[in-house]
């Protein structure tokens, strides 16, 4: 009764993610962090240690059994905490991927494929509770909705509009008419991290294995318009206190502590919550103020065979970049699958998509010009909302997928 009911479950949730999938995803990259680094080991010690716990009931009750002879050897009675979890020693992955767009990218954005990409992670258990995680990754994309329209253009001193720009490349109206943006983007994250797996309710008998993360995020990257391969603009308009100028506007750093927990566990399908407490290092360019932040994340996976994982991952993630006066609420969906083609190679397809729930319109909401010479050098800073994306990511790798088992 009950696996008809999970592969019903799982075929709805399936369904849903597809159906939400037609969203266009938050083209800031904090969500992958969760979905390439924290979440995947942490479901690793879990279903490792819930897996486990499931054999030695199974062994207890046989031995229970009356007139039965125990077939299985007795069952420890060291805590299953100090036996198996997290993976010990020294493990990696490596992979190589390529990405391409998808939404109202206007017809600039549609050259083709995004530039390529990498992923790289080092670790090493010292036990099956502790870990030591160092990895990098890198995140392309191109958002949506740059290039599809007229966006207003402002001149330090006016308040009005003095024209506007004509961002699709078409006959135009203004300063800044026909300009193409390049707004091809690609960032790259190094994550340090400490995994630690806890039994809190272990003196009650109840072996429910949670996983704690304090997690430290340094970003960077590179856009198309910047000069110099660089993520510097101009500058980027801060009322009241005026332009802030040369700003990058993809790097920040985080700390970040995270908690998962199991709700599901079968011989096939598997589920955990993350929440985690997250903040920024320091503030930069037009950032306010800097509380503390709550991501949150979901994750189900559904294993057919021993060689392939299909995966579904919706979160509530945050992101604070320079550019924002206050934090990015985002509601991120990751839909993936995973294939092992031998011992160590594996292929992965990733779509990711969702969109922030507190920010303002999607792509360039006007261009801001501190002299009529940058109008006329189109060096103006420009006015970012939604920073909204969609893409499909493939992955060559070797070592294990992003995604459990790790």
């Amino acid at each position: 009764m009950l696996q008809p009911l999970l592969r019903t479950v799982a075929a709805i949730a399936t369904i849903a993610i597809l159906c939400l999938a037609a969203l266009p995803a938050h083209a800031d990259g904090l969500a992958d962090i969760y979905q390439q680094t924290i979440v995947p080991g942490a479901n690793t010690a879990i279903s490792n240690a819930m897996e486990q716990t499931r054999k030695e009931q199974q062994a207890r009750r046989q031995q229970a059994a009356p007139g039965t002879v125990a077939q299985v050897p007795p069952v420890p009675q060291e805590p299953v905490s100090q036996q198996v979890g997290l993976p010990q020693g020294l493990t990696y992955t490596a992979d190589l991927s390529m990405a391409v767009p998808f939404g109202n990218i206007g017809s600039f954005g549609r050259q083709g494929w995004l530039y390529g990409g990498g992923d790289a992670l080092l670790a090493y258990g010292f036990n099956p509770t502790t870990r030591l995680v160092a990895s990098m990754y890198q995140l392309q994309h191109w958002p949506y909705g740059f290039n599809s329209g007229f966006a207003p253009v402002y001149l330090a001193g006016f308040r009005n509009p003095v024209g506007c720009a004509d961002l699709s490349g078409a006959e135009g109206c203004g300063p800044g008419t026909g300009r193409n943006i390049n707004v091809r983007t690609k960032d790259t994250f190094g994550v340090f991290m400490l995994e630690k797996m806890v039994f809190p309710l272990a003196h009650l008998g109840i072996p429910l294995p949670l996983v704690i993360s304090p997690t430290y995020v340094a970003r960077g990257g590179v856009v198309g318009f910047a000069p110099n391969n660089n993520d510097i603009v101009p500058f980027s308009y801060n009322p009241p206190d005026g332009p802030v100028t040369n700003l990058a506007v993809r790097t920040a750093q985080f700390y970040a502590v995270a908690v998962t927990l199991p709700f599901l566990k079968s011989p096939k399908m598997f589920g955990t919550f993350t929440v985690a407490t997250q903040w920024l290092v320091h503030k930069a360019g037009v950032n306010g103020p800097n509380g503390f932040q709550t991501p949150q994340v979901l994750y189900l996976e559904y294993t057919p065979t021993k060689t392939t994982t299909i995966w579904a991952e919706p979160q509530s993630a945050r992101d604070y970049l320079p550019t924002d006066p206050y934090p990015e609420h985002l509601i991120a969906y990751f839909l993936g699958v995973s294939q092992r083609v031998s011992k160590y190679g594996f292929m992965q397809l990733v779509l990711n998509s969702g969109g922030p729930t507190n920010m303002g319109p999607d792509g360039v909401t006007f261009i801001k010009c501190l002299t009529v010479q940058q109008a006329v050098n189109s060096t103006c800073g420009l006015g970012i909302g939604g920073l909204k994306a969609t893409q499909l990511q493939l992955q060559f790798g070797v070592g294990s997928p992003a995604i459990f088992p790790l």
